[in-house]
């Protein structure tokens, strides 16, 4: 019988598990317990290559800071966690919603409903970053889990030629030269517990991948005092609670105080913070952010 190969027969993400082969005559309990012992190679993986995520958040950073923005651009599974990453930046660190933007393959409507096909043309992984105005003062990062869709890397090698920073993300380290980025974040996480869907560990190890770059990337940015986010939009009830919360326990207030505080401040967090502690009027306290790059720690401190 004569066998047939493909780009895909050979890649870590489309090999069998062998501790998950008989999961379909396991009980439920059984199979979860497979299903979480697989979950726990994933964080392990992400600690292997920290050094590499360091080099990525380095590049967003000087990117972000030069008036540049961060394109997540993927496919399917991969797609959908960029979309979300980017979505939550804006209310979590107050930062335009163009800032950090998501891009998948088939558009909006492959974020609820799968749109096949829509990864496998090179050229309309081009035509995204063209519709999006991307320049080279931007910085691109293809999520691609199988590392060989043809909608991603398009795009990289269309931004790497127009002279735009690019990161790859891929769960398989032999085809990273596909891609020939600046930096490749390349987990090795193992075949799925159920072959090929990389919607599982692939899908766990990206989410956890972007959250440390944005999060790491904004706290660089000054949008974190402590650990505390402060330059939140108070935009709901949760939100404005939060924020007069965070206001209360860095300045010692009390809620009534810290509602007052911010009322004083328009709903800014950050300047309400340098207002209190170092008794300055908001003017005063917005200047000392703006002299200081909006971190509150170097405005206190001037």
């Amino acid at each position: 019988m004569n066998k047939t190969t493909s780009k895909w027969a050979g890649l870590l993400t489309e090999q069998r598990n062998p501790n998950s082969t008989q999961i379909d005559l396991a009980s439920s309990v059984e199979a979860l317990r497979i299903i979480n012992a697989e979950d726990q190679k994933v964080a392990p993986a992400i600690e292997a290559i920290i050094k590499d995520i360091g080099r990525a958040v380095d590049l967003v950073v000087t990117a972000l800071q030069n008036g540049g923005r961060l394109f997540y651009i993927g496919a399917g599974t991969s797609g959908r966690l960029g979309v979300l990453d980017a979505s939550e930046c804006p209310p979590t660190y107050g930062v335009s919603p163009d800032l950090v933007q998501g891009i998948i393959a088939g558009g909006m409507p492959a974020l609820t409903r799968s749109q096949e096909g829509a990864e496998d043309r090179a050229e309309d992984g081009e035509i995204a970053l063209k519709d999006h105005a991307c320049t080279p003062t931007d910085i691109v990062m293809g999520i691609a889990a199988s590392g060989v869709t043809p909608f991603v890397l398009g795009a990289l090698r269309y931004a790497r030629n127009l002279g735009s920073k690019t990161i790859f993300f891929t769960c398989n380290p032999d085809v990273v030269s596909k891609a020939n980025p600046d930096v490749a974040i390349v987990p090795r996480i193992g075949p799925e517990v159920v072959t090929g869907s990389t919607r599982m560990k692939a899908g766990t190890a990206t989410k956890l991948v972007l959250n440390m770059i944005t999060t790491t990337a904004m706290i660089q940015l000054g949008k974190v005092y402590e650990n505390l986010m402060v330059d939140l939009l108070p935009t709901c009830d949760k939100l404005v609670d939060r924020a007069q919360r965070i206001l209360s326990l860095v300045s010692n207030l009390t809620p009534q105080e810290s509602k007052q505080a911010l009322e004083q401040a328009q709903g800014d967090l950050k300047a309400a913070i340098v207002m209190t502690k170092r008794a300055v009027s908001l003017e005063t306290a917005r200047q000392l952010l703006k002299n200081n790059h909006g971190i509150v720690n170097k405005a206190l401190e001037e």
